[in-house]
């Protein structure tokens, strides 16, 4: 469709954690072909290089990708940013807690990659299981006839790694926007416990949380999910950011209230502007799989910072291409580690989250970013 097959190649990686199973120069390579195609095919992209210090025909060459420009995810609350693909493609949003959505388009192409490196994860941590039903429950939202926010669509591409048998969702339609059902949850978990399939816990950490808080408060007995069931969580503490608390705690209670081994508690990272998957692995960190590359960078000056300091967290890959989202910036800090730092056998970087930053270097980047892509 859009004549990236670098990209395309790079993004079909059967194996998500093996930098050895990547041909050399792919990733380098991809990354040229599809900053050339925003450049083509992005209006005002070019610009944006240019008055970064780079011109196109140095795209060829660069081998540190962290020279090129990113854009602040912030800047993608502002103004809706397309290349020629993403003009009739599918429209995705960020949650907006803050009051501000993100609003992303992905192409059939962009959405295709980002489901298969899901998919590459999720078979790498044997959790495709085409021939073992579960209960799903969902921690976010029943689904309206048209799902368009972010989290909603990947909980609903999850389900698609087992069979259903049944789903609870916890957020509720109600026919004026969507509410928690505290004791819907609680009644289908005890429930899922009687029925001896593996359960999968898919959304939002916080509603479990107060799940478990109020089974806890009212006595309710300890529960035992059937072996191999999962919790797999995304999308942040969001509006209840001021109840959260350390994962390795709610992992604690978890499988102390649900029988869910620790292993099979995991978090994953990712963001409507920017679908790349990262997951935990069974020592709970964050690593990066072959499909991109992380960069911490300094707030002040926006330097790349060695292993071990804390910056704001930044990606590049070459997955999309309806949109220039292929480097970016998070308002997320975070800390970059050595893979061999972890233990859990992976090779490839893991990073950990430290919170949100403050607002200042996202306005400003963003500010820079409008006034070169923004008239578009």
């Amino acid at each position: 469709m859009t004549g990236l097959p670098l990209s395309d190649a790079l993004c079909a990686s059967a194996a998500p954690y093996c930098p050895n199973s990547v041909p050399s120069g792919l990733f380098e390579h991809a990354m040229a072909e599809i900053s050339r195609f925003h450049s083509e095919q992005t209006p005002g992209y070019t610009r944006w290089l240019n008055a970064n210090g780079l011109q196109i025909n140095d795209l060829d060459s660069l081998e540190d990708w962290s020279r090129l420009p990113p854009i602040f995810a912030s800047f993608f609350k502002r103004q809706l940013l397309l290349s020629s693909t993403g003009e009739t493609a599918l429209e995705l949003t960020s949650s907006g807690t803050s009051g501000e959505k993100s609003r992303m388009r992905y192409d059939e192409r962009s959405l295709t990659a980002a489901q298969f490196m899901v998919a590459r994860i999720f078979h790498h941590y044997h959790w495709h299981t085409p021939d073992t039903p579960c209960n799903y429950l969902i921690l976010g939202y029943e689904p309206e006839e048209r799902i368009a926010l972010g989290t909603s669509y990947t909980d609903q591409f999850l389900c698609s790694f087992a069979p259903v048998n049944r789903v609870c969702y916890a957020l509720r339609r109600t026919g004026n926007g969507h509410q928690f059902d505290l004791f819907g949850v609680i009644a289908a978990l005890q429930a899922f416990a009687e029925e001896g399939l593996p359960v999968r816990i898919f959304g939002f950490p916080a509603f479990l949380w107060q799940t478990l808080q109020q089974m806890q408060a009212t006595a309710v007995a300890d529960l035992r999910l059937p072996a191999r069931s999962l919790a797999f969580f995304g999308g942040g503490w969001k509006t209840r950011a001021a109840q959260e608390i350390p994962r390795a705690q709610l992992y604690a209670q978890i499988h102390r209230q649900l029988g869910i081994d620790l292993a099979n508690c995991r978090d994953g990272y990712g963001a409507v502007e920017h679908a790349v998957p990262y997951i935990e692995c069974a020592h709970h960190r964050f690593h990066v799989p072959v499909y991109s590359r992380v960069y911490v960078r300094n707030p002040a000056d926006f330097c790349v910072l060695p292993y071990g300091e804390r910056g704001l967290l930044g990606f590049v890959s070459p997955y999309i291409s309806s949109s220039p989202a292929h480097a970016v910036v998070m308002s997320d800090l975070a800390t970059l580690h050595p893979g061999s730092s972890c233990g859990c056998g992976l090779s490839t970087d893991w990073f950990e989250l430290h919170g949100r930053a403050g607002t200042t270097a996202s306005r400003s980047c963003a500010m820079a970013a409008a006034e070169l892509l923004g008239s578009h």
